[in-house]
This record gives C-alpha cells, sequence and structure tokens, in this order.
C-alpha cells in the first residue's frame, strides 16, 4: 500500500473506522487486527469502487464488513481467548477516550447486536437514515425505528437496568 493512497483515500476517514473497529473488539491487540484488516482490504478492494455511492459511504460498508466477517470467523474457529470472558470494565484497553461517559457509551454500544452497533455508530457520526440504509442496507423508514429502540436499549443499559 503506497503512503499516498493511504493518506489520501484512507486517513481522512481513519475516525470511523476506528471507531467501527473499537466497537467490534475488546482488546488493544484485536483491534489493531481489525484496524489493519480493514486498511488492507480497503486498498486490495480499491478497483472495485464502482462510484455508485460515495467513497465515504463505501469505505463505512467496507469497514462494517470487515469486522463482521472477522468477528464471525472469531467465532467459528471455537477459539476462547481469556479477554472474551472478562467484562468490559475490566478491560483497560477499552478505555481508549479521555471522558468516562464516552467509555461508558461504548461499553454499552459493545452490548449491543452486530447490526445494531454498526447503525448506532453511523448514527452518531450523522448520517443520515438514508446513509445509514445505503450502508447497512436496509430502507430509512426502518432505520428510523431501529434507532429509536437502539436508544432506548442503551438508556436501560446505561441506567444500569440491562447487563
Amino acid at each position: 500500500m503506497s503512503s499516498d493512497f493511504y493518506t489520501s483515500s484512507i486517513l481522512p476517514f481513519a475516525p470511523i473506522i476506528i471507531k467501527i473497529c473499537r466497537a467490534y473488539t475488546n482488546t488493544q491487540e484485536d483491534f489493531e487486527d481489525y484496524y489493519q484488516e480493514v486498511c488492507l482490504q480497503i486498498w486490495r478492494s480499491r478497483d472495485n469502487f464502482r462510484q455508485d455511492a460515495k467513497w465515504s459511504t463505501w469505505i463505512y460498508r467496507l469497514s462494517l464488513n470487515v469486522c463482521l466477517t472477522l468477528l464471525k470467523k472469531k467465532k467459528n474457529s471455537h477459539q476462547q481467548f481469556a479477554s472474551d470472558y472478562l467484562p468490559t470494565e475490566f478491560t483497560e484497553e477499552n478505555r481508549a477516550f479521555e471522558h468516562e461517559s464516552l467509555n461508558q457509551l461504548y461499553d454499552a454500544i459493545r452490548q449491543l447486536s452486530e447490526v445494531d452497533r454498526a447503525v448506532i455508530l453511523l448514527y452518531l457520526e450523522e448520517k443520515s437514515y438514508k446513509e445509514i440504509a445505503e450502508i447497512i442496507g436496509s430502507n430509512a423508514n426502518s432505520i428510523g425505528v431501529r434507532i429509536k429502540r437502539i436508544k432506548e436499549r442503551l438508556k436501560k443499559i446505561l441506567d444500569g437496568k440491562i447487563n
């Protein structure tokens, strides 16, 4: 991968790639593996970008697909790691944000289903329902309903009503 491609085509989107990778990993080591794999897949697949959507939309979709694929492979491999059993409050590596409230929010987001995590991350990036639907492969109306339910679930998790 050339440094020019990374600087011009990946680096501007690094914040959302990092957030997506953080939401699907529990350790710094897994996070670094996921981030590296996302960047590698962007570079490998760059010629497949058909310009049907914005570059940013394609990056989001590819990042989500890579993370979900890696998560599925990890589950199917039946490999259990010590970090899989640690409650998120004990994994200091998850403390990626300076503000404790953001760390708590990401801990709560990690408790959501894989698709709900993707939806709420895109919502937090201020993507429109239409853009989220395009990335997730759904329609804007169902995204609106889903976001409402996710917010309610996150509130319950943060209020300590759900573990």
